[in-house]
């Protein structure tokens, strides 16, 4: 029988011939892409630094922070992301094959962890929060990508094995600004309504938390696997 992670990873690299067709995945459309840039300069510390994308499917946010002038490591489990992720980003980057929510980095540590649309993925999103803030230097920030879906009630696991996502139809500013407010020395919110960043006008919650640690804490055990 086939491991968690191995459905996972099968789920998305079904999804990856098609990933980029959304507006804000590929972000084909010049003003979609834009919008993304120009919010990006705005979270990501003083170029140039260590960027850490997880769960970066085809490179898309990646390559908005090299062009920017950062140097970035992609990881994600499906191997076929990772394969388009190369594709696209050529040798300006390192991409891995592994798991967002434990990255294979080793002692590696990054000025920023950039993470999109991943939290409602993970069992145990809260230990991964502290994981990501680990792998941080002092001073570094979190960039999450986040919201709470319409719909959400309703939500279904998308992998057999995955029932009982703690946030499974994501996760609200509120919620998530509670889970990562002991790891970090401060932290704001920006709400992300504008339909310049979707490729459409959206009708639930999406925004970013940008979070700042203040310096190196003991690493936390291994979190459970993830996306």
């Amino acid at each position: 029988m086939s491991s968690l992670n191995d459905r996972v990873a099968r789920f998305w690299d079904e999804a990856s011939g098609e990933f980029d067709a959304e507006p804000d995945h590929g972000l084909r459309d010049p003003a979609v892409r834009e919008a993304w840039a120009r919010r990006l300069r705005a979270w990501l510390p003083a170029v140039p630094a260590d960027v850490l994308d997880l769960g970066c499917g085809t490179g898309s946010l990646a390559l908005l922070a090299i062009e920017a002038g950062h140097r970035v490591v992609g990881v994600d489990l499906s191997p076929r992301m990772v394969e388009l992720a190369r594709a696209k980003l050529g040798p300006a980057a390192t991409v891995l094959v592994g798991a967002a929510g434990d990255p294979p980095v080793g002692e590696r540590r990054f000025d920023a962890v950039l993470v999109r649309h991943v939290l409602w993925t993970l069992p145990a999103p809260t230990k991964v929060l502290a994981r990501w803030a680990d792998l941080l230097r002092p001073g570094g920030r979190l960039v999450l990508v986040e919201g709470r879906w319409a719909g959400a009630e309703d939500a279904r696991p998308y992998v057999e094995g995955l029932e009982g996502l703690p946030w499974p139809g994501g996760v609200s500013a509120a919620v998530l600004a509670a889970a990562v407010a002991p790891l970090t020395r401060r932290h704001r919110v920006e709400r992300l309504d504008d339909p310049a960043l979707w490729g459409r006008p959206i009708a639930d919650e999406r925004y970013a938390l940008i979070a700042e640690v203040s310096g190196a804490r003991p690493a936390p055990p291994p979190p459970a696997a993830g996306r």
